[in-house]
């Protein structure tokens, strides 16, 4: 045990610390006292992806342990826009686009912390639009000093690729500083976490705190998470895999976790998953054939954190059936599900497969259904009228292109 409290031990043993600052203090301070930390989201989209997972389960690691998380909704910031580990500068988007962004995703923290008991979710736009800016560049701007800002990797990387870093942007820094300045002195808010492409921002507030509360604050980054492929984890040929249901479809979800690197499950149980530590040690050592327990495992208890345990309960049948009907690939077949009324907006196997995205072009689907490459619950289609209104009494319909592809419509 390298850690004696049992927040910094658990995040610890599931491989979330990556860099920290003055970590040895913190783990004396959580032992004694419970504190309150925080984790900045931008809200440039209306929903948060995959991306976001492990900052997420930090802060569900800290509420577990009793502490105060704080889910700091970037309403204020995100109108300038991060520059960190971005090679351009950011779409600027209106206040009604990010008040609209934060409606969406504030259930998604619902999930992670308990917001009924000590744990937060607040938006900065609440301070920094009543900022006075000749004010506080007087009282923070000679603070933190462009000379260190240029030694930041995110800062760094920009400027040695010749790419543009606007003065919205160095603001930035200067603002997340502020916030959490601001959060400690207003919630006596310690610690600030975030992934490793947030050092240098951290590194401000911490300073920051010191030069203006006259206290000590502490730092604490992930690594970033890759696939074992080297590319950024959460991204797919058909774009971000998103924590919001009406962003991708659960089982879809569950099926982009049933489907990682065999190299990637046990990391993934590790920071992705509520399993004990030795249940993860036990499905870590499984090979071959037997992986695919342990990918099921994690598919299922990500879904069930993310979309709740119905949804998770659905995707988990959905693709047993279709695993013990007739595939005997050793991995699950990419899977689409929609939910569509036949009497209205689908009356033909081109309709159904186009609108399950299974096939790019309506010709290439000819093609298959001429060549037995179609099958319709399982049995090969052969109307040549196309049509699927002998199927409308179901409730469900299968339609298979090869073992590889499969959609599920479910009807309405």
């Amino acid at each position: 045990m390298k850690f004696k409290s049992d927040f910094l031990n658990e995040i610890d043993a599931r491989g979330f610390i990556y860099q920290d600052i003055d970590i040895e203090n913190l783990d004396k301070i959580i032992l004694k006292n419970k504190i309150s930390g925080y984790i900045g989201f931008d809200i440039t989209s209306d929903s948060l992806h995959v991306g976001s997972l492990i900052q997420l389960m930090l802060l569900h690691w800290l509420d577990f342990y009793g502490h105060q998380s704080i889910a700091l909704v970037g309403g204020g910031t995100t109108l300038i826009g991060d520059p960190s580990g971005k090679d351009k500068t950011r779409k600027i988007l209106t206040k009604n686009q990010i008040d609209k962004n934060i409606n969406n995703i504030e259930k998604t923290f619902n999930r992670f912390i308990n917001l009924n008991k000590n744990s937060l979710i607040i938006n900065n736009y609440d301070w920094l639009s009543s900022l006075n800016y000749i004010d506080f560049l007087r009282e923070f701007g000679s603070k933190i000093t462009l000379n260190k800002m240029l030694t930041f990797e995110s800062v760094k990387s920009r400027l040695d690729r010749e790419q543009p870093l606007t003065i919205l942007e160095f603001n930035y820094m200067l603002l997340q500083a502020y916030d959490f300045l601001h959060l400690n002195k207003e919630y006596n808010c310690i610690l600030q976490m975030g992934g490793s492409d947030q050092w240098g921002n951290i590194l401000s507030g911490v300073d920051l705190i010191k030069k203006i509360n006259n206290k000590n604050a502490f730092g604490i980054t992930s690594p970033l998470i890759t696939n074992n492929d080297g590319s950024k984890m959460g991204k797919t040929a058909d774009g971000a895999v998103w924590l919001n249901k009406d962003k991708i479809s659960s089982l879809d979800f569950f099926q982009f976790w049933r489907n990682v690197n065999d190299n990637d499950v046990s990391k993934f149980l590790y920071l992705f998953t509520k399993l004990p530590l030795k249940e993860i040690e036990k499905l870590s050592t499984l090979r071959n054939e037997e992986i695919n327990e342990a990918k099921k495992i994690l598919a299922y208890e990500v879904t069930k954190l993310v979309r709740g345990k119905e949804d998770a309960d659905e995707a988990l049948e959905i693709a047993e059936n279709i695993f013990n009907s007739n595939i005997n690939d050793s991995r699950l077949p990419n899977i689409s599900e929609k939910k569509m009324n036949l009497q209205g907006d689908i009356f033909t196997i081109l309709d159904a497969i186009e609108k399950l995205e299974l096939v790019k072009s309506r010709s290439e689907i000819k093609r298959l259904i001429k060549s037995d490459g179609v099958r319709v619950n399982d049995e090969l289609y052969k109307n040549s009228n196309l049509s699927l209104k002998e199927y409308a009494g179901l409730k469900e319909i299968k339609i298979s292109i090869g073992k590889k592809k499969i959609g599920i419509l479910k009807i309405i």
